[in-house]
């Protein structure tokens, strides 16, 4: 039996692993000189590129490097190209973010701080103006009304309304309405406003930027809703980065955040006008913690849910999770 060509055929082999091996980790994380930062584009992409735009410019330009958008028209698409590492960083609500944290391997590092000067916003039911209806019909449960519920990951145009408000009535809003539509506040606002929608979530934040454009059809969208049902307070959003982001890089983006419109020079004045355009104050920093409230409101609908189907394991597993976010609020610094 002739051995040479086997031998020859295993060197090769194991050449070829060797060269496979080598280039898949040389080709492991090839430095992206770009920063790619993620965007929700509720509205449209084009209207949130004018927005986002200058002040995307101003930290290429203290960075000394390209920094791109990535603009995604709902939550899961910016957590999927966190978790691919198609981006760096990005804008999540509090609900969106954990998610970030869990799937995608992210880390809080700072927030957004409300323009109005109050820390945090409310989940709201809105209905329309003159509409006489109330939170008792809307929860009566009838299969008459539209319903237009948020983005899946939207912490109040979905978990708060459902832990708060529907949860522990027991009701499943799929049973309750006529139709349920999941689409982000602005559309729910505007349907409801022109009647295409019964009721909808939505949340302050959301009505107080759409009343500060002061445009005809900004004030006539506000003139034609009102507010049924409000929930607790929910923090303000977490700006959410990649954890294994290179930690200089990660700190030279922080410190340009935390410094942006901060002073009082024509300079930080310029930067607070284009903060104004993304809706937010000055950056605050913050970290994982921030994220304990959406935390707790998850779990408590999940224990809400259990005892609802007397779900014993499932009841045991929610109250551990609760306990062990107040073991971890118990140890932040006072």
């Amino acid at each position: 039996m002739n051995r040479r060509p086997i031998l020859a055929l295993l060197v090769a082999g194991a050449l070829a692993a060797g060269s496979l091996a080598a280039c898949s980790q040389g080709a492991q994380e090839p430095e992206r000189k770009e920063i790619v930062f993620s965007i929700l584009s509720a509205e449209s992409q084009a209207s949130a590129e004018k927005d986002w735009t200058p002040f995307l410019a101003d930290m290429s330009k203290a960075l000394g490097r390209p920094v791109k958008a990535f603009y995604g028209s709902n939550y899961t698409a910016l957590i999927e190209a966190m978790r691919f590492k198609q981006t760096d960083l990005g804008w999540f609500t509090n609900q969106s973010g954990l998610e970030a944290v869990r799937r995608a391997d992210g880390v809080v590092f700072a927030r957004s701080v409300n323009p109005s000067g109050v820390d945090g916003y409310e989940a709201v039911i809105i209905v329309r103006k003159g509409s006489g209806l109330t939170l008792d019909r809307i929860l009566s449960c009838d299969r008459t009304l539209n319903f237009g519920m948020g983005d899946p990951k939207s912490t109040s145009g979905t978990l708060a309304p459902m832990t708060y408000l529907f949860a522990p009535r027991k009701i499943d809003p799929a049973a309750c309405f006529k139709t349920v539509r999941s689409s982000n506040h602005e559309t729910n606002l505007f349907s409801v406003a022109g009647g295409l929608l019964d009721a909808a979530t939505n949340n302050t934040a959301s009505m107080e930027r759409l009343g500060l454009l002061g445009t005809d059809i900004a004030r006539k969208t506000m003139g034609n809703v009102e507010i049924v049902w409000r929930s607790p307070r929910i923090p303000e959003d977490p700006i959410v980065r990649r954890r294994d982001l290179d930690p200089k890089l990660a700190a030279q983006i922080a410190d340009f955040m935390f410094a942006y419109g901060v002073g009082d020079t024509p300079e930080a004045a310029r930067q607070r006008a284009v903060l104004d355009k993304i809706q937010t104050l000055p950056f605050k920093a913050a970290n994982d913690s921030h994220l304990l409230p959406v935390r707790e409101m998850e779990a408590t609908g999940q224990l809400i849910e259990a005892r609802n189907r007397k779900d014993a394991p499932a009841e045991q597993k929610a109250q551990a999770a609760l306990a062990e976010i107040a073991r971890e609020r118990a140890a932040l610094p006072k």
